[in-house]
């Protein structure tokens, strides 16, 4: 009988040439497939509901495959993870943790798509905003050691809430899209520490969009753009308009959101912000 999964997968995108399966080079997604072929003993394809870039990392993507499969759910994701730490075929320490896991596996309906079914998306963007640079979280953060206004940085954010055309936000070379109106329900910036963090949900992404937002945010923050500004950036459509390219690094891909609460608790908490305006 034809089955139908959804994954919910971590991963640490230092290692990996972006989630996009591509010959000769280390993907998530070729990683992934080539493990779950295995294991499932016959030829897998899964479909990723976000083509993250080289670098970025996964808390929640999620990604969905089916099939006629005899083994139980449950039993799934212990095979998968034990072959990605490098456990099986007598091989690998007891102990040993890669770079990619699987959180969780569900079985869904027959009709049911990780990527046509999601309703939204949250990343999150760590930017370490200490004096001194760290060399061991060069590959997790963005590390800027000139003090940040995280206090402008979320009243630009405010500006960017909401439904717009998001034009001046998208990099070249990325798919074309049918459109590039978005929606942002919810895009806080919050100082945790020595870091500032943002988090950013909406109905969807256009390509480098979190991680230009970002850069302009942080432009924000250094003094060198006016939070009001924004407003007319985007407005402008013009990508020219934006800030920089933040990292890939310092990027993640927190969560997938499939049930409308999820999207409605992100709306209520975009309404706090700009409630706390």
């Amino acid at each position: 009988m034809e089955r139908n999964f959804l994954l919910t997968i971590e991963y640490d995108g230092s290692g990996y040439s972006g989630w996009q399966r591509q010959p000769d080079v280390r993907t998530a997604q070729g990683e992934l497939e080539a493990v779950l072929s295995h294991v499932m003993g016959k030829s897998i394809q899964v479909n990723g509901t976000s083509r993250t870039d080289a670098g970025v990392h996964a808390l929640g993507q999620q990604a969905s495959f089916h099939g006629e499969f005899g083994i139980p759910t449950d039993r799934i994701q212990t095979a998968v993870n034990n072959l990605l730490a490098g456990k099986g075929g007598g091989y690998g320490k007891l102990g040993r943790v890669g770079d990619m896991r699987i959180v969780k596996v569900e079985e869904k309906p027959a009709e049911f798509h990780a990527r046509f079914d999601s309703l939204g998306k949250r990343y999150r963007y760590i930017i370490g905003n200490g004096p001194d640079v760290d060399i061991f979280r060069r590959n997790y953060a963005y590390q800027i050691t000139e003090p940040l206004d995280e206090a402008a940085m979320q009243e630009a954010a405010l500006h960017i809430m909401g439904t717009h055309d998001f034009a001046c936000f998208q990099a070249a070379g990325g798919n074309e899209r049918e459109t590039t109106v978005r929606t942002i329900y919810s895009l806080t910036v919050k100082r945790q520490g020595s870091d500032v963090v943002l988090e950013v949900t909406g109905d969807g992404f256009l390509y480098n969009m979190v991680r230009i937002i970002t850069g302009t945010l942080v432009e924000v923050g250094l003094g060198k753009r006016k939070p009001e500004e924004l407003a007319a950036v985007i407005e402008s459509c013009d990508r020219r308009n934006a800030g920089h390219t933040a990292p890939a690094e310092g990027l993640y891909l927190v969560e997938v959101f499939y049930d409308e609460m999820q999207v409605q608790a992100a709306r209520e908490e975009g309404r706090a912000c700009a409630d706390r305006r």
